[in-house]
């Protein structure tokens, strides 16, 4: 099927779109969604900014459109973001990274039902695991770009998702290494899909407290591989 990808730039997102990928289908675009929200209820925001820079490493098109990431009211940008896609790029499908948020997949679902759009959640309900060792098995380079949470500070920032790293977060308690409840937020640097990697050129880190902080992205370009 001709599918538009939801992506966020982070690991699900890209990690979704790769395995509809391998299953046959056609990603046709990517759609992302800018909120000016930073707690949006439905749409990540960190790193949002190099989605573009992803879809241009992948040579496919996106589609980038504001919210104000009002509760709710920020699904009207989604359906309207969606329309476009089946306009301009035919597509059939949606695909997206949604792991256990019953509170985002049932939106989102319910968005394409009005469109005539069928949804795609590969990830939904995966070990947490797997998942992470699935994106070290296919040589996706995935690094650490917020922490939020106990047991993590700002020496994880910048750092590379590997199996050594699962070990690590799988000692920690409290926490979904998957970051599934806001404990961290990743970027995807380098794909199997990818014909060019994102290179950070210019970063700076933003501590809030000992275990909140941010790896801010000032300047970022495509190298080769």
């Amino acid at each position: 099927m001709r599918l538009g990808a939801l992506s966020s730039s982070g690991k699900d997102s890209i990690l979704a779109l790769y395995l509809m990928q391998k299953q046959g289908h056609e990603i046709n675009c990517l759609i992302t969604l800018v909120s000016k929200n930073p707690d949006s209820y439905m749409f990540h925001t960190a790193n949002i900014n190099l989605s573009s820079l992803q879809a241009e490493a992948m040579n496919i098109p996106i589609i980038e459109k504001e919210t104000l990431g009002e509760k709710e009211k920020e699904l009207e940008d989604l359906k309207k973001a969606l329309e476009e896609a089946k306009e301009k790029y035919a597509i059939e499908g949606v695909v997206t990274g949604a792991l256990f948020s019953e509170y985002q997949k049932s939106r989102i679902e319910k968005v394409c039902k009005s469109s005539g759009l069928k949804v795609f959640s590969p990830l939904w309900h995966k070990e947490p695991e797997e998942e992470l060792k699935e994106l070290v098995k296919e040589d996706f380079e995935v690094i650490i770009t917020v922490v939020a949470a106990e047991g993590l500070d700002k020496s994880w920032l910048g750092k590379k998702i590997d199996y050594k790293m699962i070990d690590e977060l799988k000692k920690l308690k409290n926490i979904s290494i998957i970051g599934e409840g806001g404990e961290y937020e990743s970027l995807v640097l380098d794909a199997p899909m990818f014909k060019k990697k994102i290179k950070i050129i210019d970063s700076e880190i933003i501590e809030e407290n000992k275990n909140t902080a941010n790896l801010v992205k000032k300047k970022a370009e495509l190298a080769e591989k």
